[in-house]
């Protein structure tokens, strides 16, 4: 073999070495930054259809008045396993990253839906979950 092919030959492994994780790298970083926030609450149990929804609408349009959400999702819990705990309504924000997260935490708009939730008279309790996902598809 020539000395041109042996050199070839090497700079095709490497670049086939390097190439590959840093595709995967910079695929992952492109989905990685996204940051989920999963809020599920606990109503009353004589919280009415009506009521929740009220909430969920005022929920739902910070999505559309806070930057850097991405993407609203909610729905009632349906799982046959019973593990709930009495926590039924799921709501699942997207955020762009970790700043546009951070920045809707203390964000007017949401702290005024705070306030609604509170006064509604039908809350009982929340937990929230936030991640970045690990695993593309």
């Amino acid at each position: 073999m020539s000395r041109l092919t042996i050199a070839a030959l090497c700079l095709a492994a490497l670049v086939t070495a390097v190439a590959g994780p840093l595709v995967t790298h910079i695929q992952a970083q492109g989905t990685a930054q996204r940051v989920r926030h999963v809020v599920v609450f606990k109503y009353k149990p004589e919280a009415t259809p009506a009521q929740i929804q009220g909430v969920t609408n005022a929920f739902r349009k910070l999505a559309t008045t806070i930057p850097g959400i991405t993407g609203f999702e909610d729905g009632v819990n349906n799982s046959p396993e019973g593990k709930n705990q009495g926590f039924t309504h799921v709501y699942l924000l997207t955020f762009e990253n970790a700043a546009a997260r951070d920045a809707y935490l203390p964000h007017p708009e949401h702290t005024k839906f705070g306030q609604v939730l509170r006064s509604s008279g039908i809350f009982v309790d929340a937990f929230v979950v936030d991640y970045v996902s690990t695993t593309t598809r």
